[in-house]
């Protein structure tokens, strides 16, 4: 576990990030708004995990946003690419290792709402973990026992919301509802969903949350909704459609990301 950090360590140049921001899909505009960039390719850091889905970028960017130091992870592993929640579990524990305190979750999500189109940006208020699966599994100690009432933290919250009410951005709030995949959900799962209170549907962030705070981080998360869940529109989806959808929101949320992090120094 040591290996990463003590590498990222010899690569910060003076830095000391507190913020740590995963990118998904349609982020890309976020990495370019890093001044002075230093991009370190996952393969290249030791035991990193290196991702295999087309649109995730798999290198680490260190630098800042504004004034701000920061650490972008951009691209991450997914449960469904090898069946593991705690793919994640190294490089999050690795930002903690290098004094990164807050944590910032980023992906491309399907809407379960008629107000929230694609295009749109969702603050993740909440979760569902309904895949049935947890990244802490097979952890020996009580640690693993950890309380998910305040995940998302109220603080990171107010200043995402203040950021894009600054930005004159729409952002909704919102349930988030973790789907293992990597096939889409079907029609009657949709209305499922939409029954258990769910309000967007994707794939990811759900097992990065738990490490995070099993890890002691705050964190604060955000959608880029790319379609309409499976059955509300007619048409099917797939991962073409979310790839070309996602940086229409991914400027949005880019920007207001970038707001955020400068205005909290």
């Amino acid at each position: 576990m040591s290996g990463a950090a003590e590498f990222l360590r010899g690569k910060l140049g003076g830095l000391s990030p507190r913020h740590g921001i995963v990118l998904g899909s349609g982020l890309g505009a976020l990495v370019e708004a890093v001044s002075e960039p230093v991009r370190i390719s996952y393969a290249d850091i030791p035991g990193f995990p290196v991702s295999s889905v087309s649109g995730h970028a798999g290198e680490l960017v260190l630098g800042r946003l504004g004034n701000v130091p920061v650490v972008m992870l951009s691209g991450r592993v997914h449960y469904y690419e090898r069946g593991d929640a705690n793919a994640m579990r190294l490089p999050i524990e690795t930002l903690k290792r290098i004094g990164v305190e807050n944590l910032i979750l980023t992906n491309s999500a399907g809407s379960l709402r008629e107000d929230m189109p694609p295009g749109s940006v969702m603050r993740i208020a909440d979760h569902i973990a309904f895949s049935g699966s947890n990244p802490l599994i097979g952890v020996e100690s009580d640690d693993r026992f950890v309380g998910m009432t305040n995940a998302y933290d109220a603080a990171l919250a107010v200043g995402m919301e203040e950021a894009a009410e600054r930005l004159g951005i729409p952002l909704a709030r919102g349930v988030y509802m973790w789907f293992s995949g990597p096939s889409f959900e079907t029609p009657a799962e949709i209305r499922m969903a939409r029954i258990l209170g769910a309000d967007a549907v994707g794939m990811s962030t759900v097992p990065e949350v738990i490490l995070a705070r099993f890890f002691g981080l705050k964190v604060a998360a955000a959608s880029v909704i790319t379609n309409f869940g499976a059955g509300m529109t007619g048409g099917e989806l797939s991962h073409q459609e979310t790839k070309e959808m996602a940086p229409f929101g991914g400027q949005r949320l880019a920007s207001i990301l970038k707001e955020m992090i400068a205005s909290e120094g």
